[in-house]
């Protein structure tokens, strides 16, 4: 058994099972549904209005399937942020609906709200790191705030460490580690409450290529592992060599969507 079984194993807990048909979306709530839809994320028919009359989303239908990776690319302002801020309910849509398995994410309240939030980690290009926190503390604070045991934090930390290939610096705080690793230790605290998806926001925007390299290849071995994973970014090179779907936005609108595509605008 290989030093990252345990996480393989705490995975195939979770993550879904595809089958050939989907359910309609009337026949479960968020708290039933079974994991094995293949069909996670729905938008239908979205569009965003701000009170300035600026048109941010206009008609975006979308589909994401369980176990992809998906790259949404365009240049600034195309509409890319919008979309995740949607996707993470932080704002709601002028008109059409945003669906995770079967339920409208921006009608839902309370306990089913953090039970979704829950459901997705974010990297953000920034870090947002706890500074007085090490990076074992930062990780683990994740869990605490999730309300997981001492023991589970205790087990699972060191082996999410190991995952992003950081375990011999997990007890250093974030001024003593390099970009890279910051973003690392970032990834682990996105991954470490074992998500249904990872939204990765411009993750090696600050980072050197090497670096860009290594953080793509962690995202990778994630969505192996059967996360779903939406990255977005600017990032020519990143795109090119990932060879799977990229989402291509422009003045509000998806202008291409290829199942193995490269970054084209």
């Amino acid at each position: 058994m290989t030093q990252n079984s345990w996480y393989f194993l705490k995975i195939e807990n979770w993550k879904l099972k595809i089958i050939p048909q989907l359910l309609t979306p009337t026949h479960y709530t968020l708290s039933t549904l079974p994991c094995y839809t293949k069909l996670m994320l729905y938008f239908d028919r979205v569009s965003k209005e701000y009170e300035n009359g600026n048109k941010v989303l206009d008609n975006i239908s979308l589909t994401i399937n369980h176990g992809e990776l998906v790259s949404i690319v365009g240049h600034s302002g195309a509409g890319k942020t919008t979309l995740i801020k949607l996707l993470l309910a932080e704002e709601d849509p002028t008109e059409g609906t945003v669906s995770f398995h079967s339920d409208n994410i921006h009608h839902l309240r309370g306990n089913d709200m953090t039970n979704y939030r829950r459901k997705v980690g974010v990297v953000f290009q920034d870090f947002r790191l706890i500074p007085n926190k090490t990076a074992y503390e930062n990780v683990a604070f994740a869990m605490e705030a999730a309300g997981k045991q001492d023991e589970d934090i205790a087990e699972d930390v060191p082996h999410v460490m190991d995952l992003v290939d950081l375990k011999d610096k997990m007890h250093q705080f974030p001024h003593q580690l390099s970009g890279g690793e910051q973003q690392r230790v970032a990834i682990a605290r996105a991954i470490i409450n074992r998500p249904e998806i990872i939204i990765a926001d411009e993750p090696t925007g600050n980072l050197d290529p090497l670096n860009t390299y290594d953080i793509v290849q962690i995202l990778k071995k994630i969505n192996d592992l059967g996360t779903t994973v939406i990255l977005t970014t600017h990032n020519k090179g990143i795109v090119d060599n990932l060879g799977r779907r990229v989402i291509t936005m422009e003045d509000g609108r998806i202008t291409r969507d290829q199942k193995s595509g490269k970054f084209t605008m």
